[in-house]
């Protein structure tokens, strides 16, 4: 059986994810054969890159795309692949794509399964798709995903997330996870055998810690409260110091019960746990730069007793200080060896 596959093309969406998909689901069957010298099979996806009005469009990246077809033309998809698209996640939900995400929603009424990559998935709670269903998406869209479809259970530390009755509706994280996200078509469709076959061709890891040890995570909801972003100013500098809520509150000249209340309505965060993220996101700096001992960064960062900071970074980042540490530090021999 050969999967009718869309993947839809937008003048908001990246080059590399969406040929990325293309080229991957179009080589299941193929490519494996021809490096062992075998008789090329049937293809299991028929790809097609389409759009609402099938025209040439200048993508975000500046590339001239040229769709196969139009989303209505036939044959009607068995899948629907929506990929990263570039908009302000502070911002509303683009109005332009409202016809994509009608048509996506009558698609996936009429039996089509629907996925998307990274910002992808705010496509997908405008069709009404994630509604009272769990979702990813990449970790700098998920407030918006949560703000906009408040009835959406966003799952921001998760790479890759099946939802709803059959798993006709699949998100995946960040922009690389659509690597994630065609090794799980590709097993769902093709069987484990071909995933892994794929996976060896392209030299495809899955990302099987999330995403949190990639996530910023001061990242988080704009407001014009101007007491509260002085506030944040000033805490910037000062989360290291002992009680550092009970001082914001003291200089703001609020109670500390007023003052909770108001910074939580404009960041989305009680203060304390805005402070731990400060403390965490410097602490991750830290990791990533300097030789410091664990201890001693969680003594930096305003941490009294280490097994308190181990046990808020494992929360926060998904996995220990120590592994963070190995894996983002990795790293600094390539630069050096680039430099």
């Amino acid at each position: 059986m050969t999967i009718n596959t869309t993947v839809i093309g937008s003048r908001l969406a990246g080059t590399s994810v969406l040929f990325s998909i293309l080229d991957v689901l179009a080589s299941v069957g193929r490519d494996w054969e021809m490096l062992h010298g075998l008789p090329v099979q049937i293809p299991v996806f028929d790809v097609s890159l389409r759009t609402f009005d099938g025209a040439p469009y200048w993508d975000v990246n500046g590339r001239k795309i040229t769709p196969d077809a139009l989303l209505a033309e036939a044959p009607e998809p068995d899948l629907v692949i929506v990929p990263d698209l570039h908009f302000d996640p502070n911002a509303d939900f683009p109005e332009d794509l409202r016809p994509v995400a009608d048509w996506l929603r009558a698609a996936h009424e009429r039996g089509a399964i629907v996925a998307s990559v990274c910002s992808g998935a705010v496509l997908l709670g405008a069709a009404g798709l994630l509604d009272g269903k769990e979702a990813t998406t990449h970790w700098g869209f998920a407030d918006m995903l949560g703000r906009e479809f408040p009835e959406v259970k966003v799952c921001r530390d998760r790479i890759l997330v099946p939802a709803g009755e059959g798993h006709r509706v699949v998100t995946a994280g960040g922009a690389s996870a659509w690597a994630d996200l065609m090794l799980y078509l590709i097993a769902r469709f093709a069987g484990a055998d071909e995933a892994r076959r794929i996976a060896k061709i392209y030299l495809i890891n899955p990302h099987l810690d999330g995403q949190m040890t990639y996530a910023s995570l001061t990242s988080g909801r704009q407001h014009e409260d101007q007491l509260i972003s002085e506030a944040q100013v000033w805490v910037a500098r000062h989360y290291d110091m002992p009680s550092p809520v009970a001082a914001m509150a003291q200089r703001s000249g609020m109670t500390e019960r007023g003052f909770h209340r108001r910074f939580k309505k404009a960041t989305g965060q009680a203060p304390g746990d805005y402070i731990q993220t400060l403390r965490i996101e410097e602490a991750k700096q830290l990791l990533e730069t300097t030789a410091t001992s664990i201890d001693e960064v969680s003594a930096e960062v305003g941490y009294s007793e280490p097994s308190s900071f181990r046990s808020a970074f494992r929360k926060r980042v998904g996995i220990s200080a120590s592994a963070y540490r190995k894996k983002w530090q990795a790293l600094a021999p390539m630069y050096r060896a680039m430099g």
